[in-house]
């Protein structure tokens, strides 16, 4: 089962993520939160899988200052950002505090699910608007991938997790997904088999 704290100040996005999720017999909505504060100290009390996070709260603390405390705790959850808002700034933001996915509120449902299971397993997902979005600010992507992303491609594609990865190149598990998330937009993919196949066709692993 996986278990899920909902992030938002929004009580009808609250409401409607609720909905779709408990819909799925292997997803439980935990608990929600209208603030960072109130995300942060409700993982640090319950145990929570995997956290859907907005960027935006009103006044006081961002989801990305959320993020980034939730995932200092001791055995912390995964976070899976949804949101409105996708400039670079903010997606990078997001990666670099923790988060291991993207996505914007316009989501499908299927994928939206689709990335709660995946996200809550440890891999990087990116909305394809997303990947299409970083993917526009590389000229050639073939070219692109710098030595240290191609190093932690050729890992992905031996089967190691993002820790197992940041283990034998020394680097945390957050550089790692920061990482795959370039990876993805260099490729313009959104998962970490696509990037492998990809990058297998480019002739760059």
């Amino acid at each position: 089962m996986i278990r899920v704290l909902l992030a938002d100040d929004h009580a009808i996005v609250r409401a409607g993520l609720r909905a779709l999720l408990e819909s799925e017999s292997d997803i439980e909505v935990v608990g929600e939160a209208g603030t960072a504060e109130e995300a942060k100290a409700f993982c640090a009390t319950t145990p929570v899988d995997l956290v859907l996070m907005d960027l935006r709260f009103g006044p006081g603390k961002t989801g990305v200052d959320a993020t980034r405390a939730v995932c200092a705790l001791p055995n912390p959850p995964h976070v899976l950002v949804v949101t409105n808002y996708d400039t670079d700034a903010d997606i990078l933001s997001a990666v670099e505090a923790g988060a291991s996915g993207y996505l914007l509120k316009d989501t499908p449902p299927v994928e939206l699910l689709s990335a709660v299971r995946a996200a809550a397993s440890g891999d990087s997902v990116l909305s394809p608007a997303i990947a299409s979005k970083l993917m526009t600010r590389v000229r050639k992507p073939e070219t692109s991938l710098s030595p240290r992303e191609i190093e932690v491609l050729k890992l992905v594609a031996a089967g190691r997790s993002n820790r197992e990865i940041g283990k034998e190149l020394f680097l945390s598990e957050t550089t790692v997904k920061s990482h795959l998330v370039h990876i993805f937009g260099k490729l313009g993919v959104k998962s970490r088999t696509s990037a492998v196949a990809r990058a297998r066709e480019l002739g760059s692993i």
